[in-house]
């Protein structure tokens, strides 16, 4: 067995359906479905009922999911454990959102002096992963913003941002000193990809289902609303660019800045990251 395949299995026991497991792991689902049909082969056992009702796990599938979890999770401490020995520890770091925050800034200076000798890897991610690949596996940790689906991770809310509504600046509501969902009802608004967690998407759109452009993002968000004159939710504060502006949205929950990690995760170099952005954020 190989981690990778284990890897697969996890993410299709945690979400019961292959097609979600599939957009977690950023693959296509033929493979995926191939890797676990191999892995059962080896097994001499099957591992998922499938039914017209979904998918659940048998109970050899269940053995399983914990003895994953645990050699996964074995596997990654062996992999820290032996790059600290050599004088060569990383820690992989996804982000979502304004690199350049005063608050990002002093993490990243303050997780230095605390390690300077840790090899600290950016996975830059669109917004149509929250997680930044910690679903996936492919970082140990999120400089993120929820909401978003928080199944098996642990997540720490580091500040939370007023929001306003993207707008053209010649855009009628673009002199208002504030506005209501209800008075961007009618609007077209810009939209994640088919796949894209829900949870995220139904909270950048206000609440509800909209129709729009969809985008993956940041500059695709604003190009839509200076092309099409789309209208979308983003944090007050930042530059909207030439064009554009941002007016307040008042009934509409702050957008919250998280730091996230996979749940019972013993990395030490995780747990200090989150003591380290916790102190970075509240100055």
């Amino acid at each position: 067995m190989e981690l990778r395949t284990l890897r697969y299995f996890v993410a299709v026991a945690e979400e019961l359906h292959f097609g979600r497991a599939a957009t977690r792991l950023h693959m296509s689902q033929p493979p995926l479905s191939r890797a676990i049909k191999q892995l059962e082969t080896e097994l001499g056992a099957a591992l998922f009922d499938r039914t017209s009702a979904g998918v659940t796990l048998t109970a050899v599938g269940t053995v399983l999911l914990d003895e994953a979890r645990a050699l996964l999770d074995r596997a990654e401490r062996v992999r820290i454990r032996v790059a600290a020995a050599a004088g060569a520890a990383t820690i992989t770091i996804g982000i979502l959102g304004d690199s350049t925050d005063p608050s990002a800034t002093r993490l990243a200076d303050a997780f230095h002096r605390r390690h300077p000798s840790v090899e600290v890897r950016i996975r830059e991610t669109d917004l149509t992963d929250p997680t930044c690949g910690l679903h996936a596996g492919l970082v140990d940790i999120a400089l993120t913003r929820g909401p978003f689906n928080e199944t098996g991770l642990s997540v720490r809310q580091l500040r939370a941002d007023p929001v306003g509504a993207l707008l053209r600046a010649d855009d009628p509501l673009a002199s208002r000193a504030s506005l209501t969902l209800a008075a961007l009802a009618d609007r077209r608004w810009f939209l994640f990809p088919q796949g894209t967690d829900p949870i995220w998407q139904l909270y950048w759109n206000g609440g509800e289902s909209r129709e729009g452009p969809v985008v993956r993002a940041v500059q695709e968000c604003r190009q839509a609303v200076l092309w099409n004159g789309t209208v979308g939710v983003t944090v007050l504060g930042h530059e909207p660019g030439d064009g554009l502006t941002v007016v307040p949205v008042t009934d509409m929950a702050p957008s919250q800045v998280v730091v996230a990690w996979n749940e019972g995760d013993t990395n030490p170099l995780v747990r200090s990251f989150v003591e380290i952005a916790t102190a970075a954020y509240r100055d």
